[in-house]
């Protein structure tokens, strides 16, 4: 995949006779110090530093800035920054493709005034309907000096990380592999929404497709052995909970453990496509549906009668597989497209695999003491939120990473061979509840370990609105060995839990964690790791969608310049609309 690129603008006084010349290099510098700060902190999802493009040359007026955007346009850059040191010609220098994420540092400087540009040009950009982001510094620096201070430094990257996301997915696929599951109405797929919103396109197809691929040998045979020798080293299976009357034979359970890896592999091979295929003569196969995100509807037509899909699912949301350690895929269970979304806005923004869950429950103290015998404390003091799902999350999500110390989610070049085989072993496949699943099949589950800060986010499609992000910063929990037991056990004992507490303002859905439960809008949650609120809420300004629900710090909040002059950021992205309309 070739990713785009974060363009770099160069902005300076164009004043020959004196003033152009006596900060031709110190702009330039800044600017090449920018492009540093990134390719040393940010990485595409492939794990390569992200590339910079800078304009050739200092842009002072309309015809620099016509031969940068002409340079950015063949450079395939997504976002766009422009820096400067001084004062310059505001409606000249800027930049106006209406597409690009746009965002403007402005140097806190005496000798030169960088913040009468930043106030001027923002204030162009918001007249002319073309929102960006001002970045200045608390405080002043002298001309020239190379270092880029902590707060300018956060929001540089917090910046470009959320518009690297929104350029990313531009001209990429939601894979729908079937359609609606059980009326989930995330999973009625609106092509418009993703159009228009997220510049993506939806490829859906049926079912039937991984059937076929199975039945006619659309796959690598050859990858096939090797997936399956490695399903059957590292992953246990349990006892079988069904029933005896209900149990499939040993027999059965060996070709449905077949069946489950080809999924997983053909699912992949939708996806991205399989080079390979070509050489086995299935060339329109072999190019994929160019997807950076899936959904498998699975429930009921296709789970009535075959293996589920939540082997296929976990593996593919994983940093690792039977080809080792590699990026995970973004795959939602039951064609949760609005899920998927949430998925991948978290997976943009920090690179590591995201958990897929149902929003499954919220355990008063009373209700915990009444059932357990124990009474919650600590963290847990007010209560807490069950996250789990039928066995389709990440096993990275097991949290048997580790990250100074502490447990964590982290990128998989991050990732070394233990600790996969930790995650791996922290999960047992257990025979799916055939309750559920009457095709059989396996589901994925392991206990999340406590001790790590997350973010989960949901987004959702309202009637009159259109699309609403919901976000809750918190903290996984552990709990008393016992005390989970008797928790986990009184819904599904196969599924992968969580066991989440959000961080409480003491207002509005925040006020405790009751109201999150009751105030969250759909059935499923995607959970990111590490506090990543801000950032998503960077993102959805970008992508014109409100944010309805957030417990983020107000000082941590960057939106663009002209989200200060509406009422709200509904108002906002109202007027400005979806951003590829």
């Amino acid at each position: 995949m070739k990713y785009p690129s974060i363009g770099i603008r160069p902005i300076i006084d164009g004043r020959l006779g004196g003033v152009r010349e006596s900060l031709e290099e110190t702009t330039m510098q800044m600017a090449k110090n920018v492009a540093a700060l990134f390719a040393k902190e940010l990485h595409y999802p492939d794990g390569s530093p992200v590339n910079c493009v800078i304009a050739d040359g200092c842009i002072g007026g309309v015809m620099e800035a016509a031969e940068c955007a002409n340079k950015f346009e063949t450079a395939n850059v997504g976002v766009s920054l422009s820096v400067t040191p001084c004062w310059c010609y505001g409606s000249e220098t800027m930049d106006m493709n209406p597409i690009l994420p746009k965002a403007i540092w402005g140097f806190n400087g005496t000798e030169r005034p960088g913040a009468v540009y930043l106030a001027a040009t923002l204030a162009a950009h918001n007249q002319m309907g073309l929102p960006a982001f001002g970045i200045y510094g608390k405080d002043v620096q002298d001309l020239g000096d190379p270092e880029i201070p902590p707060d300018v430094r956060e929001r540089l990257l917090s910046f470009a990380k959320a518009g690297l996301a929104a350029a990313i997915m531009r001209g990429k696929s939601y894979l729908s592999i079937g359609s609606v599951s059980m009326g989930i109405a995330g999973s009625m797929v609106n092509p418009d929404f993703f159009q228009t919103y997220l510049g993506m396109r939806t490829e859906v197809i049926d079912s039937t497709e991984i059937l076929r691929r199975i039945e006619k040998k659309i796959y690598d045979e050859e990858e096939f052995e090797k997936a399956l020798a490695w399903t059957k080293k590292y992953c246990r299976e349990g006892e079988d909970f069904n029933k005896k009357e209900k149990q499939f034979s040993r027999e059965q359970k060996n070709k449905d453990w077949e069946f489950c890896v080809r999924m997983a592999i053909i699912i992949r091979d939708l996806m991205k496509g399989n080079p390979k295929l070509k050489k086995l003569g299935h060339g329109e196969e072999a190019f994929g549906h160019n997807a950076i995100v899936s959904g498998f509807q699975g429930q009921r037509q296709w789970t009535d009668f075959l293996p589920n899909g939540d082997f296929a699912e976990a593996i593919l949301n994983s940093s690792f597989d039977w080809n080792g350690i590699r990026a995970p895929f973004m795959v939602a269970t039951e064609n949760d497209s609005l899920n998927g979304v949430s998925l991948l806005l978290g997976y943009l923004l920090t690179n590591t695999a995201q958990i897929f869950a149902d929003v499954r429950t919220y355990w008063s103290p009373a209700s915990v003491e009444r059932v357990s015998k124990w009474k919650p404390e600590g963290q847990a003091a007010d209560g807490f939120i069950h996250l789990i799902n039928s066995g389709s999350a990440t096993l990275d999500g097991s949290g048997r990473q580790n990250k100074n110390g502490k447990p964590a989610l982290k990128p998989f070049w991050e990732i070394d061979d233990k600790e996969t085989v930790e995650c791996l072993e922290a999960t047992t496949w257990y025979p799916a509840n055939n309750g559920y699943f009457r095709g059989g099949g396996f589901s994925s589950k392991f206990l999340t370990r406590g001790g790590m800060p997350v973010t989960m986010c949901r987004l959702n499609l309202v009637k009159g609105i259109g699309p609403v992000l919901q976000i809750a910063e918190g903290e996984t929990i552990d709990l008393p060995t016992n005390v989970h037991k008797i928790l986990d056990e009184r819904t599904d004992r196969t599924w992968p839990t969580t066991w989440f507490v959000p961080r409480l303002t003491g207002v509005g859905p925040f006020r405790n964690v009751y109201s999150v439960m009751a105030n969250w809008g759909a059935n499923h949650g995607a959970i990111s790791y590490g506090h990543i609120g801000h950032d998503l809420i960077s993102l959805a300004s970008i992508l014109r969608i409100p944010v309805n629900m957030h417990n983020v710090e107000e000082e941590k909040i960057f939106r663009p310049s002209a989200w200060g002059s509406f009422s709200s950021d509904h108002h906002a992205c109202a007027t400005y609309g979806p951003l590829y309309k």
